[in-house]
């Protein structure tokens, strides 16, 4: 009988091996995706718009969903209760003159309003494009498969309000078959291309913030067709996306007062935050304090009633802080100090826009001049709104939101010099803020 020799033996040995490794990752890459939790009892088509059928699958989930009903609660500076912003601080009639916002400026309520709140705005016209159902309902992923994102922006209000049923729910944030965390708003999309990125790169902790910049965050609409941009293509720091509308020519209304052209901000929560914010860096997501993790038994969830984390701050900061106390006295003291600075940029900024205003009616004003003081008063403006709109009233970022109101009420106080200066001569204009 012929001896087998040591090295067929290990070339066999080798070959078997590799086959069964070639074999063992086929296996598992034609596996289907892992499901979390428990099996489903009902398979969900992955653009469901209706959470409820979501809530067969995942009833604490929903259930907690449901709650965002009636979350309706006053925080000190902000919550969920639908107050006019208007009344609670005058100056931003005077700061959003002759802008819808100067009309109607309510606080949000919960998720489960976002239709009924943006169709009874009094900044709806009839002008109004359908972009601005984009953030408030479930519809709209299946509606953006269909149509495509260019036809839906392009599509009036009150006809795209007709497709429009569902308020925000499951499919806007997770894979109907593996649950996971997706982006699906496509200005979202293309805002991350811009920058190199790949949000399926993204771990889940760095997607569970994520999820939440497919609404809260800076957008503009582009064009005639009305198409949702994030002007994140030179970054999303506030000197980023002031340097980028300046390039592209962009503004929302020109100021009644200053003659401005202005931008109005809208909820830049995500930019705010992400600026390298203290509980950013520590790895902290925006689920961990608006969704704690709570329990039902022995099921472990995140709490779908989204809402400030001051409402029941032992579930949302207690996980991380010993003293919650400590914790929301030093949000206390944060959120004053940044209203109260805030405040001083407003008066800043409306004594400019009314200098520029004065100066304008003066005979042989430098008009070259006076156009430098419009800018600053534009500039001005956009970083303070950056800081009103966004909705943790400076909390998300403390240091940041001083630091810009800082820089906001400086850049104001230039365009009040620019005003005079563009006379010739020296004003004495006296400005009452309201």
């Amino acid at each position: 009988m012929k001896k087998i020799s040591p090295i067929t033996i290990l070339s066999v040995t080798i070959a078997i091996l590799v086959v069964a490794v070639v074999g063992l990752l086929w296996f598992i890459k034609s596996q289907p995706d892992p499901i979390r939790g428990i099996p489903p009892i009902t398979e969900i088509s992955p653009t469901e718009p209706d959470s409820s059928v979501w809530g067969t699958n995942f009833p604490n989930q929903y259930s907690s969903y449901l709650l965002t009903a009636d979350n309706n609660t006053r925080t000190a500076f902000g919550g969920s209760e639908p107050v006019q912003k208007l009344d609670v601080d005058p100056r931003l009639i005077t700061l959003f003159v002759d802008y819808g916002f100067s009309k109607d400026y309510r606080e949000d309520r919960g998720h489960m309003h976002m239709i009924t709140d943006v169709e009874s705005t009094e900044r709806i016209t009839d002008t109004t494009p359908g972009t601005c159902y984009s953030c408030k309902s479930a519809n709209n992923v299946e509606l953006w498969k269909e149509m495509g994102a260019a036809q839906y922006a392009n599509t009036p209000f009150s006809t795209l309000g007709k497709q429009i049923e569902e308020p925000l729910g499951c499919v806007n944030c997770h894979d109907s078959a593996s649950m996971r965390l997706v982006v699906t708003n496509p200005a979202l999309e293309r805002a991350l291309e811009a920058q190199g990125k790949d949000w399926r790169s993204f771990s889940r902790q760095e997607m569970r913030s994520l999820v939440c910049a497919n609404c809260h965050v800076e957008y503009y609409f582009e064009g005639a067709g009305n198409l949702l941009v994030f002007p994140w293509v030179k970054g999303t720091r506030i000197e980023n996306i002031s340097e980028y509308y300046q390039e592209i020519g962009f503004s929302d209304w020109t100021h009644a007062e200053s003659g401005a052209a202005m931008i109005k901000m809208q909820h830049p929560d995500y930019e705010l935050f992400t600026a390298d914010s203290t509980h950013y860096k520590a790895g902290v997501a925006c689920a961990d304090c608006h969704m704690p993790y709570t329990k039902d038994g022995a099921a472990k969830f995140s709490n779908h009633n989204m809402r400030s984390p001051l409402i029941e701050p032992e579930a949302s900061c207690g996980t991380c802080h010993t003293s919650v106390n400590y914790a929301t006295e030093r949000v206390a003291i944060i959120q004053q100090q940044v209203w109260n600075t805030m405040v001083i940029t407003e008066d800043a900024i409306i004594e400019a826009a009314l200098s520029i205003k004065e100066a304008s009616k003066v005979a042989g004003v430098n008009l070259a001049v006076l156009k430098e003081a419009r800018q600053l008063h534009r500039e001005a403006q956009l970083r303070w709104d950056f800081i009103a709109a966004e909705n943790s009233m400076g909390f998300h970022n403390p240091s940041e939101a001083l630091r810009i109101l800082a820089s906001a009420t400086d850049i104001a106080r230039q365009g009040q010099l620019k005003a005079i200066e563009a006379t010739g001569q020296g004003l004495d204009i006296q400005v009452n803020a309201p």
